[in-house]
């Protein structure tokens, strides 16, 4: 049976793992941290080190790679976390640095596949994957196949513009990634503290009750004044800490974001049908109570009739190494 390399390529961290395709398995997992000063070129060179003996040592025939950031036949587009990466032709390099044939894909994509194939919608025939971190990313497989390669980008949820939750506009152009990623929540979370007269936060203020607004607003403002970590920025965690608190001003925050991901999420479903809706990234470990159960209630408050009830909305089951996986994968099915 041939192995694979699978490699992701992050903004953060380069992870390489052996596996077959067989399974979900990995034979041997490597992570480096990435030097973003040192840009794309800082990240070749460690993929020269290490997949020559990754390569040897397991008899390598096939390479896959996952990239954070859109990617088109074997090309990467940019990257928008590291420089350098501007039209780079990825698998042509790899065939030429290693000796093996390289597949391509988009980290959401790929991680897509593994959890369709391995993971949470194993035996499935329509999965959608959303990742909730840093940014929001989706994928598509239909038919354990991923939906839309040789194009550009596909099922990027994150980009869709949504007007029921946000009709209040930030300019013409919100995303569900500006309200519903990690930093979106914490963008929201601080413009509720320094925006007044913003329409969301008037809204917030009175659905909250103004006399509870102003006495949790204060109560942000005196933690946050002496915020005890300061070689770190809040994050979403931080917020979601303090909504499960009961802070009114945390609590909207998060609610406005799990609102607005749920409206996305119930677009993908009258559109496309999935079976099963697999959910990833940082902000989905929150858990049920914070996270899961109010976002399974809006999207069915936003789902199309005929369609509620008839999918599932469930957590990821691969981990952290789940974009190895589907890069391997991706590799696997390209011998088909």
């Amino acid at each position: 049976m041939t192995n694979i390399l699978g490699i992701e390529i992050g903004g953060t961290k380069l992870q390489f793992g052996v596996g077959n395709g067989s399974s979900g398995e990995l034979l041997v997992q490597e992570r480096y941290a990435v030097d973003r000063t040192q840009g794309a070129a800082g990240i070749l060179k460690t993929i020269e080190q290490v997949a020559p003996r990754l390569i040897a040592q397991h008899q390598v025939e096939k390479i896959g790679i996952g990239f954070g950031g859109p990617v088109h036949e074997g090309t990467v587009i940019c990257s928008h976390q590291v420089s350098g990466w501007e039209s780079f032709p990825l698998a042509s390099w790899c065939q030429e640095k290693f000796g093996c044939p390289a597949k391509v894909g988009n980290d959401c994509d790929v991680a897509a596949l593994a959890e369709a194939i391995y993971g949470a919608a194993c035996g499935q025939e329509i999965v959608f994957y959303v990742t909730v971190g840093t940014g929001i990313g989706g994928g598509l497989v239909i038919g354990g196949k991923l939906h839309g390669q040789g194009r550009p980008a596909v099922a990027e949820i994150g980009h869709l513009r949504p007007v029921a939750p946000c009709a209040w506009h930030e300019g013409p152009w919100p995303t569900v990634e500006s309200q519903a990623s990690g930093l979106g929540i914490v963008d929201t979370f601080m413009r509720f503290l320094r925006q007044a007269d913003h329409p969301l936060t008037q809204s917030a203020r009175r659905h909250a009750g103004s006399d509870r607004w102003q006495q949790d607003l204060e109560r942000v403002e005196q933690r946050l004044a002496g915020w005890p970590d300061k070689s770190r920025a809040i994050v979403a965690q931080d917020i979601a800490q303090w909504a499960a608190q009961g802070n009114a001003v945390a609590q909207a925050a998060l609610t406005h974001a799990i609102e607005t991901l749920g409206w996305a999420i119930a677009q993908v479903i009258t559109l496309i049908a999935p079976n099963v809706v697999v959910v990833g990234g940082g902000v989905s470990l929150l858990g049920d109570e914070q996270f899961f159960d109010p976002l399974r209630r809006a999207v069915l408050r936003y789902a199309f009739g005929p369609l509620k009830n008839s999918y599932q909305i469930v957590p990821a089951a691969l981990g952290e190494w789940v974009v190895v996986v589907g890069a391997v994968a991706l590799a696997a099915q390209s011998s088909r």
